[in-house]
């Protein structure tokens, strides 16, 4: 039960209630209202314990099988074609917006990778997963500035925030999308 608590996202707004929303990637959300207490939402949670825990198995279970019937379905020449596409358009992407930024970097790797988008060494290096040819063009280039600034930040500090909203001031918007979609992209 502990571990299940760790993992709950607390959303408040101008609502009347609480709710508790077990999301399709097996997150738990409670949303309540601004005035709520935190032992009232702590209250609400213990009584749902059990619908708590049988709904995020259930989803859990379904996001398992989801993610073998997606590895199932890419094949071998599927991963060859988006890899060969990503080829051809990340870098060129990179090199845009290593301009805009102003940094340089090492070597660009694309692969198949089951659980990140992108990523940079300290040495400068940029690895990409090939299924971001899944994503629309915003997606593209929001994945590539965000590993681009990390040339600047090794990090997730504000400062590293802030270089990336620089160049996307609706960065929040592209990185919901990603953990919002990412998952039914990357377990397809």
């Amino acid at each position: 039960m502990n571990n299940m608590t760790n993992n709950i996202k607390l959303v408040r707004s101008k609502r009347k209630s609480i709710s508790i929303e077990i999301t399709p990637d097996a997150r738990v959300i409670v949303r309540a209202p601004y005035y709520a207490s935190v032992s009232e939402i702590n209250r609400l949670i213990g009584e749902k314990a059990d619908w708590i825990h049988k709904h995020l198995k259930k989803m859990q279970a379904l996001q398992k099988q989801r993610s073998e019937e997606a590895l199932e379905q890419l094949t071998p020449q599927d991963i060859k074609l988006l890899t060969t596409r990503a080829k051809r358009i990340i870098p060129q992407r990179v090199r845009y917006y290593a301009g805009i930024i102003g940094v340089e970097y090492g070597r660009i790797t694309i692969r198949m990778q089951k659980s990140r988008w992108g990523s940079c060494s300290a040495k400068g290096n940029l690895n990409f997963n090939c299924l971001l040819m899944r994503t629309p063009d915003e997606i593209i280039d929001y994945v590539v500035v965000h590993e681009l600034c990390h040339l600047k930040e090794l990090n997730h500090s504000e400062r590293f925030w802030a270089e990336v909203e620089k160049v996307f001031p609706d960065y929040r918007e592209r990185r919901k999308w990603l953990k919002d979609h990412g998952n039914e992209i990357m377990y397809k």
